[in-house]
C-alpha cells in the first residue's frame, strides 16, 4: 500500500532540498520523529540513522524509542528516501519545479496493516503541511 500527499513550497527548489537534506531537519518536517543522529555518512545512499521517536505509541514502537532509518535513495535536488527498520516502512519526499515554487510529494509505502497500526496512512500529508509551512516561514523571513 502507498499513500502520498502533494503540496506547493513557495521556495525555489534549491531551498527546498537545503531544508529536507540537512539530517538534523529531518525531525522538523517529518512527523514521528523528534530526533536524529545520521552516521559519519551523513546524507548518502545505505546511510544509517538513529532517530528518536515521539511520544505516541504504536502497535510496534515503544514512546520515546529509538529506531534505526537507513537511506535508500538519495537525487540531489529532487529526492530523498529512507527505510524505517521498526516501522517496516518506505518513506520519502519528491521535489520538482513549478515555476519559481516547488511542488513536493512526500509518502510512505508498506504493507496495509503496518500502514494501519504504525499511522502510516497520514503521515504524507502531515509532513508535506509541515514542511510547507517551515518553507512559508522562512520565506517570509
Amino acid at each position: 500500500m502507498r499513500e502520498e500527499a502533494s503540496f506547493v513550497l513557495p521556495v525555489r527548489r534549491e531551498d527546498a532540498w537545503a531544508l529536507v537534506s540537512e539530517p538534523f531537519h529531518l525531525p522538523d518536517w517529518w512527523p514521528g520523529y523528534t530526533g536524529v543522529e545520521p552516521d559519519r555518512r551523513g546524507l548518502e545512499e545505505n546511510a544509517r540513522w538513529t532517530v528518536v521517536r515521539g511520544s505516541r505509541p504504536g502497535l510496534m514502537r515503544k514512546p520515546r524509542g529509538t529506531g534505526l532509518i537507513v537511506i535508500r535513495r538519495v537525487s540531489r535536488g529532487s529526492e530523498l528516501s529512507w527505510y524505517d527498520q521498526n516501522q517496516k516502512l518506505e518513506m520519502g519526499v519528491r521535489l520538482e519545479d513549478e515555476g519559481r515554487e516547488t511542488r513536493a510529494t512526500t509518502w510512505v509505502a508498506g504493507p496495509f496493516w503496518r500502514m494501519y497500526a504504525e499511522g502510516g496512512r497520514s503521515l504524507p500529508t502531515k509532513a508535506g503541511a509541515r514542511l510547507r509551512d517551515l518553507c512559508d516561514t522562512a520565506s517570509g523571513l
